[in-house]
């Protein structure tokens, strides 16, 4: 099918041509952004595919050039047979050269509209599409769940797959662990257990949580981020995301919004592992584990890594920690961006790999501009306007990567 035009191919295509250009498909190939959006995404129409006996592949990568090459390390198959001229080729969160069908966030979330195709690819008389992972992509885009679609919301309330209470958005209950790995904050103790663990033993909390301990905890960690010397007035708004979570009492994880943070976690740091619990398959103890070796590099990062601040970029010199992993790089700008940032776009740079976050607008401008301007026959970038990932020579001099990144971004 590849070498065929479909208008399932444009971005806002709608669900059912999107849905059409993969019901009667031998076999389809699902190419993913790394992160956890697009992740949740091919998820759910992979799961889809499945129940609808179509076999597939998901993969995800942080280019789409990428997208030629394989790699055990980044994708799952069910059953691995494919490779025809007849084959259909899903591109979702980016846009892959010669794809059959595109699921691209557009005005919303990509897991959102995968969650439209999957409704329309669900047999009929069958159950639809998992909820809690086109929410949990949702969360992981940086979105409110109810923001852009409050019925998929309300159905998950309703049936009592969510709940609102107080506390802190954790995958685990852990709280010590939940503190001091998650990445929708950047607190003192963030990337640090023990740290953590100091910070609730000061409390004098039950054995048992309830409401009352669970509002502590969220207040310790609001207060802590928000009373930080080096924090940013951005930095008590964003540490939002990280507090009054959805509760999921009966899911693999305990709220939907630590679910979002190990499904993102797990897409930057091993892909193949966020592919394989985007799959339903039981990957929850090396996701996590993914999701603790994340936030350890990374918040470690955004305390100790050089910066400079020019006129409207704020960069961020990566230390061995990061610096060759765009995974780690990008959740290093983003947590910048929200809670040190003085500067409306942050750049953290690694070796030939380049991460953008920026609070409204420039971040694909400056990171297509990086590739072309300095990429090699490696050159490579991805993103959209708030952030994007670009790969290019090692050895450019950074004063002129710098440069044109500002340039290009204002």
């Amino acid at each position: 099918m590849s070498a065929r035009p479909d208008p399932a191919d444009a971005p806002d295509a709608p669900v059912e041509s999107v849905a059409a250009a993969l019901r009667d498909a031998p076999f389809v190939r699902v190419v993913c952004r790394a992160d956890g959006d697009a992740l949740a995404a091919g998820g759910l129409v992979a799961r889809t595919l499945r129940r609808a006996g179509v076999p597939f592949h998901v993969r995800a990568v942080a280019f789409p050039e990428d997208a030629v090459t394989s790699s055990a390390d980044d994708s799952e198959s069910e059953p691995a047979v494919g490779g025809s001229a007849d084959d259909a080729l899903l591109s979702v969160g980016t846009r892959v050269s010669g794809a059959d069908a595109t699921i691209a966030p557009g005005d919303g979330t990509a897991s959102l509209r995968a969650h439209g195709v999957a409704e329309a690819l669900t047999p009929e008389g069958e159950a639809g599409p998992d909820p809690l992972l086109a929410l949990a992509g949702v969360v992981a885009a940086g979105e409110h769940p109810g923001a852009a679609d409050g019925g998929l919301l309300a159905v998950a309330e309703r049936t009592g797959a969510v709940e609102r209470r107080p506390g802190i958005a954790a995958p685990v209950a852990d709280i010590a662990d939940g503190l001091a790995h998650g990445t929708l904050a950047h607190a003192s103790f963030s990337g640090d257990r023990e740290a953590a663990t100091a910070a609730l033993a000061e409390l004098d909390l039950p054995a048992e949580l309830d409401a009352d301990a669970h509002r502590t905890v969220a207040s310790v960690l609001a207060l802590d981020v928000a009373g930080d010397d080096a924090a940013t007035t951005r930095a008590a708004e964003a540490v939002e995301r990280a507090v009054r979570p959805y509760a999921t009492p009966n899911a693999t994880f305990a709220t939907l919004g630590g679910f979002a943070d190990v499904l993102d976690a797990a897409a930057r740091e091993r892909p193949g592992t966020g592919v394989a619990l985007a799959l339903g398959y039981d990957a929850r103890v090396p996701a996590l584990e993914a999701w603790r070796d994340h936030a350890v590099a990374v918040h470690a990062d955004v305390r100790e890594a050089h910066t400079g601040r020019y006129e409207g970029v704020f960069v961020v010199r990566a230390t061995d920690r990061t610096a060759d992993s765009v995974g780690r790089l990008a959740t290093v700008a983003r947590l910048v961006r929200d809670f040190r940032s003085p500067e409306p776009f942050v750049l953290a740079v690694g070796d030939g790999l380049a991460a953008a976050a920026a609070v409204e607008r420039g971040a694909a401008d400056a990171m297509s501009a990086v590739a072309e301007e300095f990429g090699d026959d490696t050159g490579a970038w991805d993103g959209d306007a708030t952030r994007a990932v670009a790969r290019f020579d090692a050895d450019s001099e950074e004063a002129e990567v710098i440069a044109a990144v500002r340039e290009a971004s204002t």
